[in-house]
């Protein structure tokens, strides 16, 4: 308000000069520009995720991994072996919230629980219980101190986040070790592979193998952006659908009719199922404006680089704020409210929209959380009501926007029809 719409704004972040971009024309140029910008996320991001994941890692060797580990979690086969999975976790979990004398739930951890056991049986089937408790624990001290300043002191966020990851890379190198012995001894998986095996068994065009920290550092990176969006998007999602009875029931009529064309000799939600959501689709993505889960990315200018007519000189940081561009009025007539008809018609354009981000560094997970999404709400629609206990309650917005209560709820099934 005070400098007016220039798109750009000068200050001090993270003890960097840094540049705010905030408008879709200004946060398009930066991202799709790869030899002019590279990543530039604060240290504390770069130590907690792991100096050899996406965050950090250069243009080539980050479009060679993400080669390799997008086709098995966005490609369509891929996606069609997970669907079973996602579709039986989301059914066992409903039931279980609604049973008589469940009472309340804080009904965000427990959808981080259960998009956490997806997302590990994706990247390392076979995890048994006692792992994948003690993978839970800790991403969540991880999580505090990914936008925390860097003091690694008792008390501070960064310092917890800092032994979580120990702790992370232990349990996984654990992993690591036990595959790796187990085909060494000649020893073949029951299992189909997993993002783990592919990971260990890559190569690059000159036949060198990831070594184990890089193993490592991809899997927190994949885990914890696996996870973390999905939960906290299907609960926002969710409660918006419940404080707007016309879009639910909208939403819910969608999913009635896709019910009534499934064949009797269907077992289950297919992806063809998936395709015809196509309102849900649109109150996912208008979730996803509203909410901002990922806020803001960083990038680092590599030469003097001029942006809507400003220099950004070589070196300085550059701070890209979706959120001020999802809740841009110039973009989105009336921004804060919650309006998923607003997606009909012909997609945005380049810039407008960025959940997921743009360019090559487009989050490679995308479609998966889409799907993880919506064949949870697919079955909330068509049989359960959540209320909540304190539907007023503040929300606290670091390291991503939630009630203060984890959306403390009770689970109530209000159909057997389906």
């Amino acid at each position: 308000m005070r400098f007016g719409r220039t798109g750009l704004y000068r200050t001090l972040m993270f003890s960097s000069p840094t540049i705010l971009a905030v408008t879709p024309e200004a946060c398009k140029q930066v991202l799709m520009d790869d030899e002019g910008f590279v990543t530039g996320w604060p240290k504390a991001t770069v130590t907690l995720i792991g100096p050899k994941s996406f965050v950090s890692m250069p243009y080539d060797d980050h479009r060679r991994l993400r080669k390799l580990t997008a086709a098995p979690i966005n490609g369509f086969d891929a996606l069609t072996t997970y669907l079973g999975f996602i579709d039986h976790t989301v059914v066992a979990s409903l039931r279980r919230w609604s049973e008589p004398g469940a009472g309340e739930v804080e009904f965000l951890t427990e959808l981080r629980r259960m998009t956490f056991k997806i997302i590990v049986q994706i990247f390392m089937s076979g995890a048994d219980d006692r792992t994948m408790e003690a993978l839970e624990r800790s991403y969540t001290d991880l999580n505090y101190g990914m936008r925390a300043m860097a003091i690694n002191l008792p008390g501070f966020a960064y310092h917890r986040a800092l032994r979580a990851r120990r702790r992370l890379v232990s349990v996984l190198q654990g992993v690591l070790d036990s595959r790796r012995a187990a085909t060494t001894k000649g020893f073949t998986r029951s299992s189909a592979m997993d993002m783990m095996d592919r990971l260990i068994e890559a190569e690059d065009d000159r036949g060198r193998r990831l070594a184990d920290d890089e193993i490592i550092d991809v899997l927190i990176m994949y885990l914890n952006a696996g996870h973390e969006s999905s939960g906290h998007i299907t609960m926002w999602a969710t409660v918006f659908l419940q404080e707007n009875p016309d879009i639910f029931a909208r939403a819910k009529a969608e999913q009635e009719e896709i019910m009534r064309s499934i064949p009797p000799t269907q077992k289950g939600l297919n992806l063809r199922d998936f395709k015809k959501m196509q309102f849900l689709s649109q109150v996912i993505d208008e979730t996803l404006r509203c909410v901002n889960i990922s806020f803001v990315s960083f990038r680092r200018a590599t030469r003097d680089v001029y942006v809507n007519g400003y220099l950004i000189p070589k070196g300085w940081k550059v701070q890209l704020w979706y959120r001020s561009v999802h809740m841009d009025d110039q973009v989105y007539p009336d921004p804060k409210v919650f309006n998923p008809s607003r997606w009909e018609g012909p997609p945005p354009r380049a810039g407008t929209f960025l959940p997921f981000g743009l360019g090559a560094r487009l989050c490679p997970g995308n479609d998966l959380a889409k799907l993880e999404i919506s064949v949870f709400l697919h079955h909330f629609l068509l049989g359960y009501k959540l209320t909540r206990t304190n539907p007023k309650c503040r929300v606290r917005y670091l390291p991503h926007p939630r009630p203060v209560d984890n959306c403390l709820a009770r689970i109530t099934r209000v159909s057997d029809e389906y």
